[in-house]
């Protein structure tokens, strides 16, 4: 018998408990799932954890995450004990310093996380990687991304309107969590090019903006697809701050892709070049200070430090010409995107 140390509510039915919920600001703006005894505990035994087991530690809020109030947010999200995995891994690499946790999750901004899993565990716990991946309908997708939401905004306290500024926010706010599609990829998956086995699985996350749809039906060559992307990209939003962005390929693209034989590092390199911006263009369109001249018609910005800055995904439908971009936020010194492996007990 797991012995849980959490407040206990009492509730006539489950429709007061999901009321109790709303009222003490527990929810997202969404019925959640009255986290029971015997729910947490199905939870916390997928995960191999013990209710008082330190994940992670937001150091700038001094405040200890342990697997009791995890597995509390991961039944309220919806989840299956079996994502807890996922949901503790993801829950670690927020408290890596290199995210910076307090940034993104606390300025105007407005960003969200940004979750991408790979390896064997996102096929058995049936995560989408392909038609509408970024929308509706997967629970797996659905729930692990809100449950995150659900922690930073019940345990570390990133309430919207007091510690959590954003000025406008965005639906990836709710969840943004998506499996790679490893399986029609032309690339070799992507957390293999963090120092992991295809074997292994990991989740990467990104403190990230909005999606950004982009079509291109005309070319039939990377550089057409990218030089779309990049003429979007350029003038998207942090661009003088030189954040991460994550480049997101569906179907017909990546045949592009592959076809041509273009690695990743290809895509990088490409897409490195043909982003960059001219400070005077900046200056023109008002995300750069300082008057126009001659010298500043001449220098040009990256969009981002390095090649390596561009995140380059596979995910999405078969059909159709429509692939994406994600800008990051703020600016690599404010937040990196992180790889954590996913450990199942």
């Amino acid at each position: 018998m797991i012995e849980l140390k959490s407040r206990k509510h009492a509730a006539d039915d489950l429709g007061s408990a999901i009321e109790l919920c709303y009222a003490k600001g527990w929810t997202d703006g969404l019925p959640v799932v009255p986290p029971t005894a015997e729910r947490i505990e199905a939870m916390l035994e997928a995960g191999g954890l013990k209710p008082e087991q330190q994940l992670a530690f937001i150091e700038n809020r001094q405040v200890s995450v342990t697997a009791e109030k995890v597995a509390i947010n991961a039944v309220m999200a919806g989840c299956k004990p079996e994502y807890m995995p996922v949901i503790t891994a993801t829950i670690d690499a927020l408290a890596d310093p290199k995210y910076g946790y307090h940034g993104p999750a606390t300025s105007t901004g407005g960003s969200a996380v940004f979750m991408l899993v790979n390896g064997p565990i996102a096929k058995k716990i049936g995560m989408n990687s392909a038609d509408n991946v970024f929308g509706q309908g997967w629970r797996a997708n659905a729930t692990i991304g809100r449950a995150i939401r659900l922690v930073m905004q019940n345990v570390i306290g990133t309430t919207p309107g007091v510690l959590d500024r954003s000025s406008l926010g965005h639906p990836g706010k709710y969840t943004f969590c998506i499996a790679e599609n490893e399986e029609d990829s032309p690339w070799p998956a992507f957390h293999t090019t963090r120092g992991f086995k295809p074997e292994q699985s990991a989740v990467t996350i990104f403190a990230a903006l909005g999606v950004h749809q982009y079509s291109n039906g005309l070319s039939a060559t990377p550089e057409g697809v990218l030089t779309t992307a990049c003429a979007q990209m350029r003038m998207s939003a942090g661009t003088n701050r030189q954040p991460q962005y994550a480049l997101v390929f569906a179907g017909e693209h990546q045949l592009i892709m592959q076809k041509a034989g273009w690695s990743r590092e290809d895509v990088q390199k490409y897409a490195f070049e043909h982003s960059q911006m001219s400070h005077a263009e900046m200056q023109r369109a008002n995300i750069r200070p300082g008057p126009v001249t001659p010298e500043s018609e001449k220098t040009m910005q990256p969009l981002v430090h390095t090649p390596q800055d561009f995140l380059v995904i596979a995910a999405g439908g078969k059909a159709g010409v429509q692939s994406c971009y994600i800008p990051g936020w703020g600016g690599k010194n404010g937040s990196q995107s992180v790889t954590q492996e996913i450990k199942v007990p």
